[in-house]
């Protein structure tokens, strides 16, 4: 079951609170700590679901292109019947 935001945090600020040794009146930085980790939390997770996913290939020919680097030719395969004859 998936928590809600507000009881991720209070979780969380609880937990900050028992990582500084139980202060006591510091409930209200703790919140807002916890709050302002929750938002990078969600801000990172939005980045990861808008970046796309390329092929090693493209991405290696674009840092290529991007460097100013002579393009690779790819190395041909060999066929099963010429390996096997090679055996």
């Amino acid at each position: 079951m998936l928590e809600s935001r507000d009881e991720w945090i209070e979780k969380r600020a609880y937990a900050i609170w028992e990582a500084e040794g139980y202060p006591s009146g510091r409930d209200t930085v703790h919140w807002e700590q916890a709050s302002n980790e929750r938002i990078i939390f969600e801000k990172s997770k939005t980045k990861k679901a808008k970046t796309s996913v390329t092929p090693k290939a493209k991405r290696q020919a674009a840092i290529t292109e991007a460097l100013g680097l002579p393009a690779k030719a790819a190395p041909k395969r060999a066929s099963k019947k010429a390996a096997e004859a090679k055996v």
